[in-house]
């Protein structure tokens, strides 16, 4: 079964309902093993209204967390360093890398963020 790296963006749209996100996440569950990175949650967490809370931690609970090691942030700063023409994101760099070095696929909605040729990703219309 291979594995997708969810972005933040794909996971706070499924959080606030929206119907394109569900429906590719409810496609890919029985293909992909589904998982995000530390750094979407603590950028999910960042945004986070107490109301939302149990919610969010059940859509965090039932994905495959992805921790950041040494070879992940010396790719994302590889990243970061050799597409400076983009005015990349640390985290979008790390976010990539996690994806790169573990051999997933990106789903986002935010193309543009991750222009890496090195990277597998599917672009979510939402």
């Amino acid at each position: 079964m291979s594995s997708l790296l969810l972005d933040t963006d794909i996971l706070i749209n499924l959080l606030r309902g929206n119907v394109a996100a569900r429906d590719f996440l409810a496609d890919s569950l029985e293909e992909h093993e589904l998982c995000c990175s530390v750094i979407s949650i603590a950028e999910i967490w960042t945004g986070m209204r107490p109301h939302e809370e149990q919610a969010t931690r059940r859509l965090v609970d039932s994905l495959k967390i992805v921790e950041i090691n040494r070879t992940i942030a010396e790719k994302a700063g590889s990243f970061k360093g050799t597409t400076k023409s983009h005015a990349l994101e640390l985290d979008d760099c790390l976010i990539a890398a996690t994806a790169f070095c573990t051999g997933a696929t990106l789903a986002t909605g935010n193309g543009k963020h991750y222009p890496m040729k090195e990277i597998r990703k599917v672009v979510v219309k939402m």
